[in-house]
């Protein structure tokens, strides 16, 4: 049996009506930003039910704030348990950062120190958020614009090692991969070569903003050519991984969101071919 492709995008509600009266067509599931349902039991939890009813849902969080020294939030990780057990999401994930200091949040997804003392720290605070959970999670690598100069592993080798410690699988973003490898110089296939095929858990694809002296990622465009090139390289080594188009800004129809992604189901079903029956049929 040859991996299957499993392709889905974010969703938004500027595709709502279109989901709901059209269906999903070439979509296989949705992502869910899960800050967008926590707070309400109104008309976005309710579309968010009637979604899940006809497709698989995974919810996608950008507040759990994995590297904050004073832990995860209990009243988030409660909330977030509440709509996963409403939902029963095939996946949970969140970042590989920190985004709160006591009670100031940032809007920004902050990198974190790839030192022993951030490793232990990530490592207990995804347990942590797994035990609340009462399921497993996958921390997603961000994209970064400052280096840490107390660094004592590579990006890739921390990840590896913050995800084999705490039992977690890797939600792979290839854009962010591809963005860091510009910003600070490194080759990104060493980077998609180092993580283990068993690690990962699931595939984003984005566009990234070029600003000159650095690459933004500011999912407002279309995967870009070296991103594919990239997906292509890693996804050799990929069985039946879910891959998902992410676009969080100038958000365009839902057909250009389903064209991308045919353009991932084409690379992956050219690199895992379909077998053929050997049975000679009469």
């Amino acid at each position: 049996m040859s991996a299957q492709f499993f392709g889905g995008v974010g969703l938004r509600p500027t595709h709502y009506p279109h989901i709901l009266s059209h269906g999903a067509g070439h979509v296989q599931w949705f992502e869910a930003i899960s800050e967008n349902f926590l707070d309400t039991l109104g008309r976005p939890r309710s579309i968010l039910h009637k979604i899940r009813e006809k497709y698989p849902v995974a919810l996608h969080g950008v507040s759990m704030s994995l590297g904050s020294p004073e832990g995860i939030c209990q009243e988030h990780l409660r909330r977030l348990k509440t709509l996963a057990d409403e939902v029963d999401p095939f996946l949970i994930s969140d970042h590989l950062c920190w985004s709160k200091v006591g009670t100031h949040y940032s809007h920004d997804l902050l990198p974190v120190k790839y030192n022993k003392e951030s490793l232990i720290l990530l490592v207990q605070n995804i347990q942590r958020a797994q035990e609340g959970l009462k399921r497993s999670i996958l921390v997603e690598n961000i994209s970064a614009y400052v280096h840490s100069t107390e660094a004592e592993y590579t990006e890739w080798d921390f990840i590896t090692e913050v995800c084999q410690r705490a039992g977690c699988k890797i939600l792979l973003d290839v854009n962010n991969v591809y963005v860091n490898s510009v910003n600070f110089n490194f080759d990104p296939q060493i980077y998609l070569q180092a993580i283990p095929a068993d690690k990962i858990g699931q595939i984003h694809l984005a566009g990234f903003t070029d600003m000159g002296n650095f690459l933004f990622d500011t999912h407002s465009k279309s995967v870009a050519h070296e991103v594919w090139e990239l997906f292509k390289f890693k996804a050799r080594g990929l069985d039946s991984t879910p891959v998902l188009i992410e676009w969080d800004d100038n958000i365009p129809d839902y057909s250009k969101l389903e064209a991308e992604l045919l353009i991932a189901k084409k690379i992956w079903e050219e690199i895992h071919p379909k077998e053929v029956s050997d049975e000679i049929i009469l």
